[in-house]
């Protein structure tokens, strides 16, 4: 089942200087930074009010986000929502007519599994389900 909002992604060209206008300038704290090996980013975490703001960066000049960047250049990249049964609702979410970046859910931060859906299966909007570790 969907839970909750678990963050909003905004993909980022200079990872410092974006940590830094949302610590300093927004006043959010820094609560770390990941990198991602799998999904092939460097990931500062930035928590607000129940939820909160993954600046996503390429790891290595590489992967996905650095594709997105050369396409669209920085700016929101994914919502991101909580679930307690990937599986299941991935499987819920495909009767209904969503697509999948991928047949399988991959490894997320934190120990995460997480699968992204299509963004033409969702009316535009790339989203991410996470399910994390008990």
């Amino acid at each position: 089942m969907i839970l909750s909002l678990d963050h909003i992604a905004v993909s980022v060209a200079d990872l410092q200087e974006s940590i830094r206008k949302f610590s300093e300038d927004l006043g959010l704290p820094l609560e770390g930074i990941e990198d991602v090996v799998g999904a092939k980013t460097k990931t500062a975490f930035l928590p607000i009010s129940g939820t909160h703001i993954e600046l996503v960066h390429p790891l290595n000049g590489e992967g996905p986000i650095a594709e997105s960047l050369a396409k669209r250049g920085p700016g929101l990249h994914h919502l991101c929502f909580r679930t307690d049964d990937l599986d299941g609702d991935a499987e819920r979410l495909r009767t209904k007519g969503w697509r999948f970046t991928t047949e399988a859910p991959t490894s997320g931060a934190h120990g995460t599994r997480v699968l992204f859906a299509h963004p033409k299966s969702t009316g535009g909007v790339l989203i991410e389900l996470v399910e994390y570790p008990e």
